[in-house]
């Protein structure tokens, strides 16, 4: 019994030290702080280095100008990560610090961007949820932020972002999505797509002699059609230019494919040269930074979107 009695000790400390060990392990996932919210003197706040001086200098001026004509408060926030949260969560705090808008109005948002990370969230007032909502703040990031972000700019995607923002606040709606066809999605398509679009209508006559006439048709048709669906994505069109080679062909007046060839050329043209355009930079003249700046009570509800590069 004495024996016993004198491990007792022995055997809480072991246990005490298992303890221990166990909580280092896998303490990481408990104890790593989160990410503090950076106090607010300016509409923009770069704590990851993405903005030059002067970059951040125009962008402050223009989105202080925008209050004062406005009303409204949209403020950019640019961290290296918001680890262990998540964007969504992060930006709540963000917002719920910051309070941007007039209380009782609630119109303000937040543009936040995490590059560590790759995120990027639009955080949304209740009092702009109307004109600013979730979907639209997708589109905004999905097609005039991340497309920049991917190729490095991130001044010009935060730039081109902020003034899409502000003139959606202003009631400016965002045009028609842009059609996409299917070869959008399959990088080095286009510049394929004519030489097979070419091919197919030379190929036309030797299709017609190995296969007959009907078959070689129905063939050099069913090809040029889908080649001209995957290049401008609509179906319609598509299958009216298969019919049109199938009758060609049918009555043997396709086989060269010269003069076809070159109207293949100009609808890829056409196609790959009316994407958007996107301003690379900022707009406006390097303006200094102002004085100090604050929310003005704004309420969040964790309405927006985030995105990915």
């Amino acid at each position: 019994m004495p024996l016993i009695a004198s491990g007792r000790p022995g055997l809480r400390l072991l246990a005490a030290l298992s303890c221990a060990a166990a909580i280092l392990a896998c303490g990481p996932a408990y104890t790593q702080a989160l990410v503090a919210v950076p106090p607010l003197s300016s509409p923009v706040t770069d704590l990851a280095g993405a903005l030059t001086p002067d970059q951040s200098a125009a962008l402050d001026a223009k989105l202080r100008a925008f209050e004062s004509a406005q009303g409204s408060q949209v403020a950019v926030l640019i961290v290296p990560t918001t680890q262990p949260e998540e964007i969504e969560q992060y930006a709540l705090r963000v917002a719920e610090a910051w309070k941007i808008g007039r209380g009782g109005v609630d119109d303000g948002a937040i543009l936040l961007v995490a590059l560590e990370d790759r995120r990027v969230r639009i955080e949304v007032g209740y009092g702009l949820e109307g004109a600013l909502p979730d979907a639209t703040a997708n589109r905004i990031i999905e097609e005039d932020i991340v497309p920049q972000f991917r190729r490095g700019d991130f001044a010009g995607g935060i730039a081109t972002g902020v003034d899409r923002m502000l003139r959606v606040i202003e009631g400016e709606p965002l045009p028609e999505p842009q059609a996409r066809s299917p070869a959008q999605g399959v990088p080095g398509l286009f510049q394929v797509l004519p030489f097979l679009f070419v091919f197919a209508m030379a190929g036309g006559a030797a299709l017609r002699r190995m296969l007959g006439r009907v078959g070689g048709a129905l063939a050099t048709g069913g090809l040029l059609g889908f080649l001209t669906w995957v290049l401008v994505g609509i179906l319609g069109f598509a299958i009216g230019v298969g019919i049109f080679a199938f009758i060609l062909v049918l009555l043997g007046g396709l086989g060269g494919g010269g003069g076809g060839g070159a109207g293949g050329n100009g609808w890829y043209s056409r196609r790959h040269g009316g994407g958007w355009g996107h301003p690379g930079g900022f707009g406006g003249g390097g303006g200094g930074f102002g004085g100090g700046w604050s929310g003005g009570g704004g309420g969040f509800g964790g309405g927006g979107a985030s995105g990915r590069w």
